[in-house]
């Protein structure tokens, strides 16, 4: 099979919000929904909207927009929402405790079915429901919980091994909320999430909002 060339990261960051929209729609009654309401409430530009909703292969219909029922299922069917994906999560802290207790992960397919770390006194335990075992145990477990995913959230001086095992164990997929750029073999997928980026990006916000400062 060819693999299709991955469209834009921008496009599919903004379809989880347009879904979100939609589906307020389709509890507000409406069967169809056009690209400039969605552009609308998320201050785009409806070209914009219509060009990212190309890449999950639905058509709007001309004066009527996108059926809502089929829209939805075009784009969890994209996003790859529509089945269910065990997932192994690597550093057992206060990070992986937030990440296991955010029900919408289980809306969109994610099933944490276990969680690794090197404290003893971690291990036997459970993050909501998530049961902790050793690291030592990696490669069993992961086989064993049917994981596909490993999500690392351990110390940034630990990111390198702690991916290195898990692909050792299996792993094709890993989401990386380290400050570490992975080296990984070309068959593993990542995503890197830098959670002081959004952070950023409000202070630049709050500051462009303040009175400019005049300089003598």
């Amino acid at each position: 099979m060819i693999n299709e060339k991955v469209p834009a990261a921008p496009s599919i960051r903004r379809l989880p919000s347009y879904l979100h929209i939609i589906r307020q729609a389709q509890k507000d009654g409406y069967e169809f929904i056009s690209g400039t309401v969605i552009a609308q409430e998320l201050h785009l530009e409806p070209i914009q909207v219509r060009k990212d909703l190309t890449i999950t292969g639905i058509i709007g219909k001309p004066k009527r927009g996108y059926p809502v029922v089929p829209l939805i299922a075009a784009i969890e069917h994209f996003l790859g929402w529509d089945s269910v994906k065990n997932a192994v999560i690597i550093g057992a802290g206060n990070l992986a405790t937030a990440l296991t207790g955010y029900q919408e992960f289980q809306l969109h397919g994610l099933n944490f079915v276990g969680a690794f770390d090197s404290d003893t006194s971690k291990i036997g335990g459970h993050i909501h429901g998530v049961p902790v075992f050793s690291m030592e145990t990696l490669n069993t477990q992961v086989k064993n919980l049917g994981a596909t995913i490993a999500v690392i959230t351990v110390p940034s001086s630990y990111a390198q091994e702690t991916a290195d095992k898990a692909v050792s164990a299996g792993i094709k997929s890993i989401w990386n909320f380290t400050n570490v750029k992975l080296n990984l073999p070309d068959d593993v997928v990542s995503q890197r999430e830098d959670l002081t980026s959004g952070y950023a990006l409000l202070c630049v916000k709050m500051d462009a909002d303040k009175p400019k400062r005049i300089l003598e």
